[in-house]
């Protein structure tokens, strides 16, 4: 008597994708309920089973659903948003502030859905995922019916959806417990990476995925800068140092991996470590080439993602698949590198081993879930097959074939996809509301680029000077005058501090902007050693709040930030029109003048040449003050040796522009 099946799938080249690369032509497939009961020759198959559905594929390939090793779904919505950009700039200048103003659970609902309908159409039935709202993600995928690994993002910083890390590592474990033995996601925890995570942070993540026993998603060595500054930070590169915080101990999954050595790499599959390969996103974001053929070699296990819509620009996994062979073979200057098999075995089983669910999917195989798809390939740029040996249909697949040539796709036994019509989704209405938040992000960076400031605020860190500040400035030939006249019985000496000052001025356009400084302030001890630096930007308006006598200014300046990038960031983020550089040697003192305190710089202009200057400043946050301080300054810069008649009002950059 036939064994019952719920649906049979007959007349279809199989490839089952498992161990052996097993291909049946014709084979067939029995279904029952979300599991596959059996996988064989067609004939075989359909003299032991008998189904309530008989399905005939017409000749398809009949193969596992392609598994996307890491994306960020919801970004769908920023995709095309800010393009040909460098990583820190995409990212920092432009992702993360979107992402701070716009990211709610109703825009993560909506761009994992418009993920999850192109997804679909590239034939993937599983994805990896790292963002915010998280649990949003999960249920907007559950409601399609995709499978996927959902990681809650964490970092060090505030996200738009949690104020501290803490924050973000208990929406995780909360997370955790609600879906851990969902029948389509698999939970997880997800600490961004070592550069936007603290030590502590990776070693919290570490622990609650080893506590419960789920993946860990993180991104490791994306960039040559990553590595580079790691080793600066910690005089190891990025591999050792999470190493040291037991990310290595949880089931990870680490992303990117372009810049790894040999070391690295051995002690990545040591740890059975898996990687995600993004060949587009690496590609179009100049980031390098991942050592492939390396991890291969080694033995790990490297599935291919296709990263978010914002760095990529789509989700079609056959694209990845392509373009991950290619590069392999670039990089190895060898054409046998990372053969079609090797390629689609990334894209399906290895892949589902990399994300720790190779349990449940990725090959066709007995027990494992119903996550297939059917690929035709009828179509012109398919034609003609060669059929002399089994594997060219690996490389028909991966070489020639196209996310279009996607008909069917079914997850966890359930049809998705049918003769290319969703029938889980409204792609109609995910257009329409998608096209909204388009135009609600264009008028919020167009509002944003049309001021410095706003440009300022959105990276983070700036702060409004809360005082007002008095300062008097002049020309001084003599400055050993200056500092013989020091020594005063009348000014006490509070502090002294000795710098080296490298100023970036840059200029815009339009005047009303003002100019933004960039300081690198080097501190010099009593030996003339540098021993410390630091890096601000600050805002200075174009406008003064009153001029007092004898060109005493009261002024404010306008923000102040950490520089915490590099000078080629802010270069490309601010798009000056033109910038200036001054640098100087810098004396200061904080004094007590007649009962009140003072700044007082001497100041050696050595690029360019401009002499000596002397400028005595001091906080107020009145009006009233202002007039006694401003008095005070012009007394004080006089006992210092300046003549009046030597007065500037300017600042430095306006004295070079002049």
């Amino acid at each position: 008597m036939p064994k019952l099946a719920d649906l049979l799938l007959v007349n279809a080249i199989v490839l089952t994708m498992d161990a052996k690369l097993t291909l049946y032509e014709p084979g067939a497939v029995a279904v029952k309920g979300d599991a596959i009961l059996a996988v064989g020759p067609d004939e075989t198959l359909r003299g032991e089973y008998s189904a309530s559905t008989t399905l005939d594929c017409g000749g398809k390939v009949l193969m596992p659903g392609l598994i996307n090793a890491h994306t960020h779904a919801p970004m769908t919505l920023l995709r095309g948003l800010a393009d040909d950009l460098r990583l820190d700039v995409w990212l920092l200048g432009f992702m993360m502030p979107v992402e701070r103003q716009f990211v709610s659970p109703e825009f993560v609902r909506l761009g994992t859905k418009l993920a999850c309908a192109e997804m679909l159409r590239s034939g993937i039935t599983c994805f990896a995922d790292m963002y915010y709202f998280e649990e949003d993600v999960a249920r907007a995928t559950a409601e399609v019916g995709l499978r996927a690994v959902c990681g809650e993002t964490v970092l060090k910083f505030p996200t738009p959806d949690a104020q501290s890390f803490e924050e973000s590592l208990a929406a995780s474990r909360d997370f955790i417990i609600a879906w851990k033995n969902h029948p389509l996601i698999v939970p997880a925890v997800a600490p961004h990476a070592a550069y936007t995570c603290t030590a502590e942070i990776l070693r919290a993540c570490a622990d609650l995925a080893i506590e419960f026993d789920v993946p860990l998603l993180t991104h490791i060595a994306e960039t040559a800068a990553e590595q580079e500054s790691n080793r600066a930070a910690y005089d190891m590169p990025v591999v050792p140092y999470v190493k040291k915080q037991n990310i290595f101990e949880a089931k990870t999954l680490a992303a990117h991996c372009v810049h790894l050595d040999e070391g690295e790499i051995h002690t990545l599959r040591h740890h059975h470590t898996g990687v995600a390969h993004c060949p587009s996103s690496n590609l179009k974001l100049a980031s390098g080439i991942a050592p492939v053929k390396a991890m291969l070699d080694e033995g790990l296990a490297v599935g291919i993602g296709t990263d978010g819509t914002a760095s990529n620009n789509d989700l079609d996994m056959f694209e990845e698949m392509r373009l991950a062979a290619f590069l392999a073979k670039t990089a190895a200057n060898d054409p046998t590198a990372v053969p079609a098999t090797q390629a689609l075995r990334m894209a399906t089983c290895m892949g589902a081993q990399a994300l720790s669910i190779g349990h449940l999917t990725g090959s066709l195989e007995p027990g494992k879930r119903a996550d297939l798809i059917l690929v035709d390939l009828a179509s012109l740029h398919n034609t003609p097959r060669f059929r002399r040996a089994n594997d060219n249909i690996y490389a028909q697949l991966v070489y020639a074939a196209k996310s279009s040539d996607v008909t069917d796709v079914m997850v966890n036994g359930q049809w998705l996809m049918r003769e290319r019509v969703l029938l889980t989704l409204d792609e109609a209405e995910l257009r329409i509301q998608a096209e909204t938040y388009a135009r609600q992000i264009d008028d919020f960076l167009a509002a944003r680029e049309q001021s410095v400031l706003s440009k300022l605020i959105a990276i983070g860190g700036a702060q409004e000077a809360e005082s007002f500040e008095v300062q008097v400035k002049a020309r001084i030939a003599n400055p050993e005058a200056v500092l013989q006249a020091l020594d005063r019985s009348d000014l006490e000496i509070l502090h002294q501090r000795h710098y080296h000052e490298y100023d970036t001025y840059f200029s815009f356009a339009d005047p009303a902007q003002g100019h933004l400084r960039h300081r690198e302030d080097e501190f010099i001890d009593a030996n003339g050693r540098v021993t410390n630096a630091r890096y601000r930007l600050t805002l200075i308006g174009p406008a003064r709040e009153r001029r007092f006598e004898r060109d005493v200014l009261l002024s404010r300046s306008r923000f102040i930030a950490p520089a915490t990038h590099s000078l080629r960031f802010y270069r490309e983020y601010f798009k000056p029109s033109s910038e200036i550089s001054i640098k100087k040697d810098r004396l200061r003192w904080r004094v007590l003048f007649q009962g009140t305190e003072f700044y007082i710089n001497l100041d050696h202009l050595e690029q360019p040449d401009l002499g000596y200057f002397i400028e005595v400043k001091s906080r107020t946050w009145s009006r009233r003050d202002a007039e006694h301080k401003a008095e005070l300054a012009t007394t004080l810069l006089q006992a210092l040796g300046a003549s009046p008649d030597e007065a500037v009002a300017q600042d430095y950059v306006e004295i070079v522009e002049r």
